[in-house]
């Protein structure tokens, strides 16, 4: 089996289904797609505005060629460099190589705009999650469940709230794990199939908003 990483943090995991669903359509047989963070490791543990968000996860899913109507419907990808500033790691890339003041400034650690990126993200996932529901002739009524990424209460319940989607319909865990970042869509919904919360046939949004600055959405039949 060939084997390959891609990278599009908090989104990782939606951007790499999108992939595997391409594979799928075209022929291969199966897709093993495995969302998985160690967010420990670019943590500055003296920083407690961000430190205390984030934990480190992995889940995964297996993606094979389904009959009817079943499967992915369509994903929807995005990304804006000019936000890139929002959420980084600015050193140890070409940009800030690594040395010895790049690490005196702490700049191998996760930065992060909190107000800022609170409202870009709430604005695109809201444009992401209507422009997968206008790509299936869908309304926010046709949902059975929105599976978000984790990053916030916030963040979620307010893209809810624009999107007038009661939170019975939301699965959320960050009070368990944190941001779990590509991590946290697939142990979301892991958890959602284990407490029996998704139905053979029931329509998922999965969606999600993270560093470059990247976003993303996918609707699913399951």
């Amino acid at each position: 089996a060939a084997a390959c990483d891609l990278s599009a943090a908090c989104c990782g995991f939606v951007y790499a289904l999108s992939v595997a669903d391409a594979y799928v359509r075209t022929g291969s047989r199966s897709v093993l797609v495995i969302g998985s963070e160690v967010m420990s490791t670019i943590m500055d543990w003296t920083n407690r505005s961000t430190c205390i968000l984030f934990g480190d996860g992995a889940g995964a899913v297996v993606l094979s060629p389904a009959d009817g109507e079943r499967g992915i419907l369509s994903s929807h990808l995005h990304s804006d460099g000019t936000f890139w500033d929002l959420i980084c790691v600015p050193g140890g890339g070409s940009r800030i190589p690594p040395s010895e003041k790049m690490l005196a400034d702490g700049l191998q650690y996760l930065k992060m705009k909190g107000n800022e990126t609170f409202k870009v993200a709430v604005k695109t996932l809201e444009e992401v999650a209507r422009e997968a529901l206008s790509a299936n002739h869908l309304s926010v009524e046709d949902l059975d469940l929105y599976i978000p990424h984790q990053a916030n209460v916030r963040i979620i319940k307010a893209v809810a709230d624009r999107l007038k989607l009661p939170m019975e319909k939301v699965v959320m865990n960050l009070d368990r794990y944190g941001n779990t970042s590509a991590a946290s869509i697939p142990l979301a919904l892991d958890e959602a199939v284990k407490a029996g919360r998704i139905q053979d046939g029931d329509l998922v949004l999965m969606e999600a908003f993270g560093g470059g600055l990247t976003w993303a959405s996918a609707v699913i039949r399951w």
